[in-house]
């Protein structure tokens, strides 16, 4: 018998998570087919399983988009299916969200439905930039309209009201400024248009409907909201008087990590009031044979060391005891080695501490101040299964240690390049682009070359490339041509630090 499916049509709100419903957090959780707009928070999709089907089918930046029949009809195809479906969308569903074509689909197919409320940008926008849509004294009413179709307004009605709210207007801002003041509204009506509301890098223009126009020639005005009226002037005594400068705010940086692991680095840079986009150049993943690692793992008391260069490392060797039916009682007797704090911290959470972390945090350094003379050491390394540390292993089988290499994981080139990434690269919407391994270097050109094809290197002309350390550094030198920023402590910390300082004025 099938399962009955059941469809979930969920407003992901402003943009940023943080204001994304519980509601909406738990359903995300559930979700085993997403199908999404392209404005949301990258964010979001980090509750999603890993094994949920996701489908953007959203508008990006006037690109076409997937036809609403379309995206009625995998909405039903999937709820028939037996799945649970999440139809995640910008603001509000009820908000211009097109949500009444998905239902009328979905009653039509009899498909079972839940529609949950979003934050919309009509209501958060105007808040978080200290505007009040209403007021005792300047506003009894608002109106919120779409600009998207000028020519539908009931221009004279809205002439007329205290405040209007106006979605998707960045390009119509010239027609809405002609036709309210042709339709009466004063040329000194005070208006504020507010880019990326929510984000690290909001920006708010203000000014009347006389100079709006000028004053904002030649920016980018999307995703905005725009507010008319009055209460445009509340916002200086109504926006909070704390303000702290943020070390990276109104900077866009692009993270390159493997997907899943991401989510500390972005953290970091959100802190310090970067805005992220991600865009995974790395994909981690089991090696092509278990058997050298298994067999390692059988005669783990013939070794005197155990090498871990990351968390990689880390999760697969102990995963793989694990699925072995052993435990770490299988390593009595056994000294740990760890290169940087992040494989340290991944080892204790494994309930185990390091016997030795080299002062520098790069591979190279475990052999020069490796705590005892090596001759005559058996080593375990379990590495990536491609392009590992060679000179780690060259360097101790020098000194006389007998370095037993096995494959633990591999780590290869995603398939495709992330989309929003790719938008945002090829309309210069990025400032940094960041790079935690020789490899995301290597795969990051090879995404922008299959994605664009020769020409790729444009993309990241005006971009500053960062790096972690030396060795990554040296691959950005190779496939970039320079690098403009890199960690003195080579760890995320560091690059964050490293960013930071180079962004200051």
């Amino acid at each position: 018998m099938t399962t009955q499916g059941f469809v979930y049509l969920v407003g992901a709100g402003p943009g940023d998570r943080a204001y994304l419903t519980v509601r909406g957090l738990q359903i995300l959780g559930l979700a085993e087919v997403l199908i999404y707009d392209a404005l949301a928070d990258p964010r979001l999709l980090d509750p999603v399983p890993e094994t949920c089907l996701r489908l953007e089918v959203g508008k990006r930046g006037g690109e076409a988009s997937t036809p609403q029949a379309d995206i009625n009809a995998l909405l039903v195809k999937h709820c028939r299916e037996g799945r649970r479906v999440v139809r995640l969308k910008s603001g509000d569903p009820f908000i211009f969200g097109r949500s009444s074509a998905e239902i009328q689909a979905l009653v039509a197919a009899q498909c079972p439905f839940e529609v949950v409320p979003g934050v919309s940008s009509a209501l958060a926008a105007p808040l978080l930039d200290g505007i009040p849509l209403t007021d005792p004294a300047m506003s009894q009413c608002f109106a919120v309209c779409t600009a998207h179709e000028p020519d539908r307004l009931n221009w004279a009605a809205l002439a007329e009201l205290d405040t209007v709210v106006f979605l998707m207007g960045g390009r119509s801002l010239a027609e809405i400024v002609h036709q309210l003041v042709r339709h009466g509204r004063s040329p000194r009506t005070p208006i504020a248009i507010i880019r990326w509301a929510g984000r690290p890098q909001q920006h708010t223009w203000v000014g009347t409907l006389g100079d709006i126009v000028e004053k904002t020639q030649g920016e980018k005005l999307s995703p905005t909201v725009i507010v008319v009226g009055e209460v445009v002037q509340l916002r200086e005594f109504l926006r909070s008087p704390i303000s702290v400068p943020q070390p990276l705010s109104n900077q866009t940086i692009l993270v390159t990590r493997a997907a899943g692991q991401s989510s500390a680095f972005t953290q970091q840079l959100q802190a310090v009031g970067a805005s992220v986009i991600e865009m995974p150049a790395l994909e981690i993943r089991p090696p092509s044979s278990w058997a050298p690692l298994d067999q390692a793992i059988a005669h783990l008391r013939d070794f005197d060391w155990l090498i871990l260069t990351s968390s990689n490392g880390v999760d697969y060797f102990f995963d793989r005891m694990v699925s072995l039916g052993r435990d770490v009682r299988q390593l009595t007797g056994i000294k740990l080695a760890v290169v940087g704090k992040k494989t340290a911290a991944s080892l204790q959470q494994r309930g185990l501490v390091p016997d030795f972390v080299p002062p520098d945090f790069v591979a190279d350094s475990m052999v020069e101040h490796f705590p005892e003379p090596p001759k005559g050491q058996r080593i375990l390394f379990p590495r990536v299964e491609s392009g590992g540390r060679e000179v780690l292993v060259q360097s101790l089988g020098a000194a006389g240690a007998e370095v037993v290499e096995v494959a633990a994981y591999e780590s290869g080139c995603p398939q495709t390049v992330d989309a929003a990434a790719l938008h945002a690269l090829q309309n210069g919407e990025i400032d940094v682009v960041t790079f935690a391994s020789s490899k995301t270097v290597k795969h990051f050109c090879q995404l922008l070359e299959q994605a664009v094809g020769e020409s790729w290197p444009t993309l990241v002309q005006s971009v500053a490339i960062a790096s972690i350390g030396p060795q990554t550094s040296r691959a950005c030198e190779s496939a970039l041509g320079r690098v403009d920023i890199e960690a003195q402590e080579y760890t995320l910390e560091g690059l964050t630090a490293a960013i930071a300082a180079w962004a200051a004025p």
